[in-house]
């Protein structure tokens, strides 16, 4: 064997091997009978986030993916752990997270005979991930692997499925020359932008706005993107993904577009005459939901083509976001700023302000603690290094709202919104950033998606806040039925009641709040908890009439 050779055991050994080169420091998983992988894990030093349920294992590696910018890994067994796991693979698509998915399969010799547990799940995953891949055998172990983790990040990056069938799993794998590495990116500054279609519409406007999509996470650590808006003038939007991506603290920082914008930012955004949406996707909940487009350009900017619509007129712009906008300031030096525009966007600021403080004026005068009250308490007591996961139900909506909720990280689901999404994924969240304050505002039904993981999580991956919001099931799907005048006893979506059971234990800590004037104590010593490596579930009562205003007003539930 020559000096660049190298001799492992199994197909696990190798792999952990190139993730161990490739900076992956943890798996989250279930796997399957071939328990081989934990030993490999052990060995090289890589912790697995053990799991209960495969789609909290998927939600979990990609909240970790969103929050770190690095590739997360999640392994799987064979047949229904995959199809299982699909929900999550799903997500991890629309996200964009660099999620790459470990999978066992039947040996080839036993294919077509109805062997135990088989499934063609390359077929299954395809759809779903940007690459999908059965490795057939062991000389391409390490080649299939370093192309899986090579497509996972990208551009444009998002879940690979590598399955690994048990023959091919068990053999001896040996590397003969140099191993394979991952492509090396080339880091250019981006040079002059020559004027074309693009360009020509920002230019030529004076009532922009800029709608920053999940595609820049990660990609504005110096503020490029605020700089961008304040040299147009322009007014600041994201969409519900791109949140945290922008500091929510800026003047022109508007909140989150479309269903989820207050009324005074619905009122700005109709009156714009462009819209640049940077590395985002023009998805229904931003271009409908109460908040009409109006007739303008819209340029959009993305590095995967599947992120540009064909369906507003404008330039589209298939490239870097990041060196669009650093590119166009440079070329727009003589922009003309309009006062009058500058002026609405302060005013519109305002008007969100006193909209707040309005509705926690009512809230204090009603029984309970309501929802605009608890994310005042949440920001009030959260430290500098923050991140909030949240849901997509009835009530969770409420942390979209800006201003009610201001500032921090912001992990949210795609436009898909599995239910349990975030109560998952906060583990993987807290994971990535272990000094940052992780609470997930989630609802009931998604707790207990959630809640076997959440148990297991405890003991070694803890120090997440659950702040969970208990109507007693699906607020969503009852506005519903209420709306269609059905009857609630024979379609029972929600019970209001108990909260629902958690595990208690020492690593875990829950209390139910329904009193204001312990809003604050209990949140802080929830957060005292968690800081010494526990787990916090605040469990809140909410009463059905507590709908985000945004929503309300988009007339989507009935008034």
């Amino acid at each position: 064997m020559t000096e660049a050779s190298k001799r492992y055991a199994d197909a696990w050994s190798a792999i952990v091997d190139l993730l161990v080169a490739n900076g992956v420091d943890t798996c989250f998983g279930l796997p399957g009978d071939d328990l081989e992988l934990l030993r490999a894990l052990d060995a090289a030093g890589l912790d697995l986030v053990p799991c209960r349920d495969q789609r909290n294992a998927m939600y979990m590696a990609t909240g970790y993916a969103l929050q770190s910018g690095r590739l997360a890994v999640c392994a799987l067994g064979k047949g229904p752990a995959v199809t299982h796991a699909a929900t999550g693979l799903l997500e991890a698509r629309e996200s964009g997270a660099p999620v790459l998915v470990l999978a066992a399969g039947v040996p080839e010799r036993r294919r077509g005979s109805g062997g135990f547990q088989e499934l063609d799940q390359v077929a299954v995953t395809a759809p779903l991930v940007r690459w999908a891949h059965r490795v057939g055998h062991p000389d391409r172990v390490v080649p299939a692997t370093v192309t899986a983790l090579t497509r996972a990040v990208g551009p444009p990056a998002g879940p690979v499925y590598l399955e690994i069938p048990d023959d091919v799993r068990t053999a001896e794998v040996l590397v003969t020359g140099p191993r394979p590495t991952l492509p090396e990116p080339l880091v250019l500054e981006p040079g002059p932008v020559t004027w074309g279609p693009a360009l020509a519409a920002i230019g030529a406007s004076r009532r922009p706005v800029v709608l920053v999509g999940g595609g820049m996470r990660h990609r504005n650590d110096d503020g490029a993107v605020e700089r961008f808006a304040e040299h147009l003038g322009a007014a600041l939007f994201t969409t519900a993904s791109g949140r945290g991506a922008v500091d929510e603290r800026h003047p022109l920082f508007c909140g989150v577009a479309g269903l989820y914008a207050a009324a005074p930012a619905r009122a700005l955004w109709s009156s714009c005459d462009l819209v640049v949406s940077l590395a985002g996707r023009l998805e229904e909940t931003v271009v409908e939901g109460g908040t009409p487009w109006p007739s303008v350009t819209v340029v959009q900017v993305n590095v995967d083509p599947g992120g540009l619509s064909a369906e507003f007129p404008g330039p589209r712009v298939l490239g870097d976001a990041r060196h669009a906008v650093l590119g166009w300031s440079r070329a727009l030096d003589e922009h003309r700023k309009t006062e009058v525009w500058a002026g609405r966007i302060a005013d519109a600021r305002k008007a969100m302000s006193r909209d707040v403080e309005a509705e926690l004026v009512r809230a204090a005068t009603l029984p309970g603690v309501r929802i605009a009250e608890l994310l005042a308490a949440l920001d009030a007591t959260a430290g500098e290094a923050r991140v909030l996961v949240q849901e997509n139900g009835l009530q969770d909506m409420w942390s979209y709202c800006f201003p009610f909720h201001v500032g921090g990280g912001s992990i949210v689901p795609s436009e898909q919104t599995p239910l349990g999404f975030g109560a998952a994924a906060a583990i993987g969240v807290k994971r990535a950033a272990p000094d940052h304050e992780v609470t997930a505002f989630i609802g009931d039904g998604a707790f207990l998606a959630a809640r076997a993981d959440i148990a297991v999580a405890a003991p070694a991956h803890g120090g997440v806040l659950y702040v969970v919001l208990c109507n007693g099931g699906y607020g969503w799907l009852d506005a519903q039925r209420a709306r269609l005048g059905l009857d609630a006893d024979r379609y029972p979506f929600t019970r209001p009641g108990a909260p629902p059971p958690v595990v208690d234990g020492p690593d875990i800590r829950c209390r139910v709040l329904r009193d204001k004037s312990t809003l604050t104590s209990e949140i802080l010593a929830a957060r005292r908890f968690c800081s010494r490596g526990g787990t916090a579930v605040l469990m809140v009562p909410v009463a059905p009439d507590d709908i985000p205003p945004p929503i309300r007003d988009a007339e989507v539930v009935p008034q």
